[in-house]
């Protein structure tokens, strides 16, 4: 294993205390806990929005901290879901008076965790709503979940919800268009490399030189087929066109579209992919409003891409457009 830390055991910590060092005016880290929180958090009369889940996926959730998206997320050690007690400290530590929302990926882990979290602050008289994002089109069950997983199309749930919260809107409307996100938003990932969890020390799972595996999960779940590798067009059509199977699109319908890398994958690559997905999307009369190309939910050092798809509404548009003050999302 080749990695640049210190003891594996600590890897969360250090990363932590070095993400508050890099951006001191816009986050902060709460005292004895993995929570890095808004530094001006709690925010009088607005809704908290708190996320998280195991580390490994950065930037995701911390570095969508910041005016616009997240004032919150709980970190997990590596690929583990963080604990309902830590949640809870962050709900108390983001509640003005308002409530807090929930954004939370659909792992088994991280759902009973942040629902337990939600009860012990709901027995406290602290109002809490949530979301469970499943846009991964892959697979309806895994080794992590029941159900679709959650991946790349929480980030768009953050900005979303995260622009509504910052205007001022209460925790029902917060809850109505987050789920409006969830509703409209469809991903699907594909690797070519695995990744190594530092506290195991080898790779989570194996691909030979000459293949890939599609469908594959952000914690290296398994996918729906393993083959021999094949071009970025190709590549792109197969994850495209997943997609848009999984969810109606009329001719004219708006779009956000996220070419995301899955840590190792180099930006030339992405952009090579990105170029195929608009042209597929261009053929079938669908307008792309924004694109978005880079790493936004990892998977530690693994080689591969997520593509996804939100389908826009009006309102879409105007909270995705909104100011982002988040250090790994400044918009």
């Amino acid at each position: 294993m080749k990695k640049i830390i210190n003891d594996p055991n600590h890897v969360v910590q250090d990363m932590i205390k070095g993400m508050v060092m890099a951006n001191p005016k816009t986050v902060k880290q709460l005292e004895d806990t993995l929570i890095i929180a808004r530094s001006e958090a709690p925010i009088a009369n607005k809704v908290g929005l708190v996320s998280g889940g195991g580390s490994g996926h950065e930037p995701a959730h911390a570095g969508y901290v910041g005016k616009g998206m997240l004032d919150a997320a709980v970190a997990g050690e590596v690929f583990t879901s963080p604990t309902p007690d830590q949640v809870l400290e962050a709900i108390k530590a983001l509640d003005s008076g308002k409530g807090v929302f929930l954004v939370i990926k659909n792992y088994t882990g991280d759902v009973l965790n942040f629902e337990m979290a939600q009860e012990l602050a709901e027995a406290e008289g602290i109002k809490v709503e949530k979301v469970v994002v499943n846009d991964d089109v892959a697979v309806e069950d895994s080794s992590f979940t029941t159900g679709r997983r959650g991946i790349a199309g929480t980030v768009f749930v953050h900005k979303i919800a995260g622009a509504k919260a910052e205007s001022g809107a209460s925790l029902e409307e917060v809850k109505a268009v987050a789920d409006r996100v969830v509703k409209n938003v469809r991903s699907m990932g594909m690797a070519l490399t695995p990744c190594t969890v530092p506290a195991a020390g080898r790779p989570s799972f194996q691909l030979d030189e000459n293949e890939m595996e599609i469908g594959i999960g952000i914690h290296g779940e398994p996918g729906i087929e393993r083959k021999s590798i094949a071009t970025a067009d190709e590549i792109a059509t197969e994850l495209t066109n997943k997609v848009l199977e999984d969810i109606e699109f009329s001719i004219g319908d708006d779009v956000a579209v996220m070419v995301n890398g899955l840590g190792s994958t180099p930006e030339m690559e992405l952009y090579i992919l990105n170029s195929k997905v608009h042209e597929i999307l261009n053929e079938k009369g669908i307008n792309v409003y924004k694109t978005f190309v880079g790493e936004y939910m990892t998977s530690l050092e693994m080689a591969g891409c997520s593509v996804t798809l939100l389908k826009l509404d009006e309102e879409l548009k105007v909270l995705l457009d909104a100011e982002s003050l988040a250090p790994a999302f400044l918009n």
